[in-house]
């Protein structure tokens, strides 16, 4: 539902930014007739589905006693709630009071529809607050929209603050302790200095003194949602294609959870595309996930006033630039503010 006119600056920045697109869930999450509840940015939702494929996001309380319409029956364009029977369709109208047909409930938008946009495998609502219900602009990351670029979506759901997985990949440095193992990460100098390079969407934070060996550069992407790119160069082992990329995007669920979205990517075609394909599937996939169960691990085991009690330094600009910016924004979205 939009955000609340008593909204902290504290709840905005614990449960994540409003007045742009966010990421949901995988789209396999919702089949063809099917509902799925599902909490985002510390709200419950209410993703469904129509049989012709047709997705949308509902509030997950039904405008009558707040029961929650994820318990309801699926009516195929509508859901009907099981506490009473109050029939509300997709777009949040109430569409039929079976128990008092022609009250005044009917024909009324009550429940809060979410823009929806799927892209990727993947699902990104729009949240917006009470003075921003219009969906933002929205430019899709490129390598997501671009036919002559392959990619592999992988999803999980941590145990951390959104900021904490989002601050992992502004941190290029860690590649070369925690993934030193991983067969894309085991090169390079474990020493090195940064910088901040502005963008019109963004920043980027590399290396000034490598490049094109391992994890030496992530820019961050502000184009109507929240992401982030980067490149690792590949073993000949992975076959052809050159380097493989990351685009990363974030959920809040909660205070404490989030959903990380990571979509593997290379810029192939043709028989390079399916080789790729066969030999990310075979081979390569497992690693991934591997690499991914490190961050989860090292993430999940910090506490939770682990940005209360650090000591940073030259490395943690990226890191820095981030909490600046999500500070601003939750400021400016905060009423109290």
């Amino acid at each position: 539902m939009p955000l609340s006119r008593q909204a902290t600056v504290e709840h905005i920045y614990a449960t994540g930014l409003r007045n742009q697109w966010h990421p949901v869930v995988p789209s396999s999450f919702v089949a063809p007739g099917a509902m799925r509840k599902v909490t985002a940015l510390g709200e419950p939702w209410l993703l469904f589905r129509r049989s012709d494929g047709t997705l949308a996001m509902l509030a997950d309380r039904c405008p009558h006693r707040s029961a929650p319409l994820s318990l309801g029956i699926h009516l195929g364009d509508r859901v009907a709630c099981w506490y009473h029977g109050v029939e509300v369709a997709t777009d949040g109208t109430v569409s039929a009071v079976p128990g008092l047909p022609g009250c005044n409930l009917e024909g009324r938008k009550l429940v809060t529809s979410l823009p929806v946009r799927e892209v990727g495998g993947a699902i990104l609502a729009y949240f917006g607050d009470e003075q921003h219900p219009e969906p933002a602009e929205l430019t899709l990351p490129e390598p997501l929209t671009d036919p002559g670029t392959d990619a592999f979506l992988c999803y999980a759901e941590w145990n951390v603050p959104w900021r904490y997985a989002v601050e992992n990949l502004l941190d290029p440095m860690h590649g070369a302790f925690l993934h030193h193992e991983s067969h894309s990460m085991y090169d390079g100098d474990t020493t090195a200095k940064f910088r901040i390079r502005e963008t019109d969407r963004g920043y980027f934070f590399e290396k000034t003194d490598q490049r094109g060996v391992n994890f030496d550069w992530v820019e961050l992407c502000r184009t109507g949602v929240d992401w982030v790119d980067l490149e690792i160069p590949y073993p000949l082992s992975a076959g052809p294609g050159g380097p493989f990329g990351i685009v990363g995007m974030v959920c809040p669920v909660d205070e404490r959870r989030c959903g990380v979205f990571f979509w593997r990517y290379r810029r192939v075609r043709g028989w390079q595309r399916d080789t790729w394909r066969f030999l990310y599937r075979t081979l390569i996939e497992q690693r991934h996930w591997d690499v991914l169960e490190q961050d989860r691990a090292m993430l999940e085991a910090l506490p939770a006033d682990a940005d209360q009690q650090e000591n940073l330094y030259q490395h943690d600009l990226g890191v820095v630039r981030l909490r600046r910016l999500f500070r601003a924004g939750a400021e400016s979205q905060s009423v109290t503010s």
